[in-house]
């Protein structure tokens, strides 16, 4: 169950919150499913399915972001609506107005609605409330700032803010390309994008290339900064990172695949191993990533 998108936020540290407290701030705003004339809906869900909003492991809190939205393509409410005009037509005898045809097609929708199809997704968020870490696992940030509305929303006043570093991703990652400067307990792997700044935007991109040749050096002398480096953390976890320090594509490696319990069995056990297993590797990863960027930044 690891994430595979990570939106970072900051947290006092430590946020001296409890589970239950949690929970008492979620309850309110908890996920019912879509009416018959609702396109879409949004509350927290249970991340084991049972009446827990939060679910806590070793200190760590895990909740689910839920959202269903109702498909009713387009196509569908225009077809049946001109089939309706048409009938209309034959017994007025002329072909309705602007009008009523959007009378008419408001009145299709509605009737379409019950019949639509619903599509659920959930999306997990990681509270390290001891190391003051909120992580959404979205790798769209509009999915993520649905997120933090929701908990805007539910938590009165919560102690957000983004993740500041003294050094920017960009000029950091774009130092890193250069020999020899990859940042201890990190190597360079072989995606990229290198852009201009400024007028043009000239962009060129690599995937599972090799970055340490003549041809990168000269993008980056004639003035390309890098805009996306995938990165090894430790040989245990790989990603790619952003400007805007969102980390993307994280993948754990084989050394830390190998640390998985043999003797775990069922769902619940695994969910905790796993979610345990994760919290532990990238809470020490975004301590070794902020440090290689200079700190967080002093306000």
């Amino acid at each position: 169950m690891w994430f595979k998108n990570l939106q970072l936020h900051r947290l006092p540290v430590p946020w001296s919150v409890t589970a239950e407290r949690m929970q008492t701030w979620l309850a309110p705003f908890a996920f019912t499913p879509a009416g018959s004339m609702d396109m879409q809906t949004q509350g927290w869900a249970s991340p084991r399915d049972n009446d827990a909003l939060v679910h806590t492991v070793n200190g760590q809190m895990v909740l689910v972001y839920r959202s269903e939205k109702k498909l009713l393509p387009a196509t569908v409410v225009n077809q049946v609506t001109r089939a309706r005009a048409q009938e209309i037509e034959e017994q007025q005898g002329y072909k309705p107005g602007r009008k009523q045809l959007r009378e008419l097609k408001e009145r299709v929708t509605d009737e379409l609605m019950p019949r639509a199809f619903a599509i659920r997704r959930d999306t997990r968020v990681w509270i390290d409330a001891e190391r003051g870490w909120l992580v959404i696992d979205a790798a769209s940030q509009a999915l993520a700032d649905d997120i933090l509305s929701l908990l805007v929303k539910s938590i009165d006043q919560i102690p957000l803010a983004s993740v500041r570093t003294a050094s920017s991703p960009v000029a950091a990652m774009t130092r890193w390309l250069l020999p020899d400067e990859a940042p201890y307990g990190f190597t360079v792997d072989q995606d990229t994008e290198l852009r201009t700044i400024g007028e043009g935007n000239a962009t060129v991109r690599y995937s599972g290339h090799a970055l340490d040749g003549e041809e990168v050096q000269r993008h980056l002398k004639e003035g390309k900064q890098c805009m996306r480096l995938a990165l090894t953390w430790n040989d245990r976890v790989s990603f790619v990172l952003t400007p805007s320090l969102t980390i993307k594509r994280v993948v754990p490696l084989d050394v830390i695949k190998d640390m998985s319990d043999p003797t775990i069995q069922g769902e619940d056990e695994t969910f905790d191993a796993d979610f345990a297993l994760m919290t532990g590797e990238l809470s020490k990863l975004f301590g070794d990533l902020v440090e290689a960027l200079g700190g967080e930044a002093k306000i």
